[in-house]
């Protein structure tokens, strides 16, 4: 814990590549890209089989990270990340991942739980070898046509940009929540303003 006050990793899920760019999939890339213009921090560097950036916010060095490997294996580049840094994954990190179980831009930030089908999640899961980890899950809906494969690697539509661009809006006072009062007291504060009911 002696770290916990110092250093606090943000890892948003995507995939790399124009290709995927503005896509529901990417949202957490978008999240941590926003994070980084708001908070002046200099430009990613390639490391750890990511994107890299850090930052001093609200008293901590913040390291902010978009996986390179493709979704499916970020659980790599998040490891090798926590343990260059010597950092506890239930108190100094934190995922951002896209989530078809949610509504369209709801909000959930949760302490721990399981992958819920994302493959990223999965991933990190399965490196870290733990499912006790913070992440903020943002709601990206079903659809009802066609493969759910198709649906998260299609654009955001512009009839929800606004939607989401909102949400956004609200993740990033959360994590400014999450840094300056800690997980559990943010988790009441986000899910309160754009949650929902499912624990």
């Amino acid at each position: 814990m002696s770290n916990s006050i110092e250093t606090f990793l943000i890892v948003g899920l995507g995939n790399p590549g124009p290709k995927y760019e503005k896509t529901r999939h990417n949202i957490g890339f978008e999240l941590v890209d926003r994070l980084a213009k708001t908070w002046g921090a200099p430009a990613f560097l390639p490391k750890f089989q990511g994107l890299l950036a850090q930052v001093n916010r609200s008293g901590l060095k913040v390291i902010l990270l978009k996986p390179e490997t493709f979704m499916n294996l970020s659980g790599r580049s998040v490891q090798e990340t926590l343990h260059f840094f010597k950092l506890d994954p239930s108190t100094q990190l934190l995922v951002i991942n896209d989530d078809l179980d949610l509504p369209p831009a709801q909000l959930r930030l949760r302490l721990a739980g399981g992958a819920g089908g994302h493959n990223g999640l999965k991933s990190i899961i399965e490196c870290l070898g733990t499912e006790g980890f913070a992440r903020l899950r943002i709601g990206i809906g079903r659809s009802e046509q066609g493969p759910s494969e198709n649906y998260v690697l299609g654009k955001i539509p512009k009839a929800e940009q606004q939607a989401f661009n909102e949400a956004l809006i609200d993740a990033q006072e959360g994590i400014e929540a999450i840094l300056k009062d800690g997980l559990s007291k943010a988790m009441n504060v986000i899910n309160k303003k754009r949650g929902s009911h499912e624990s």
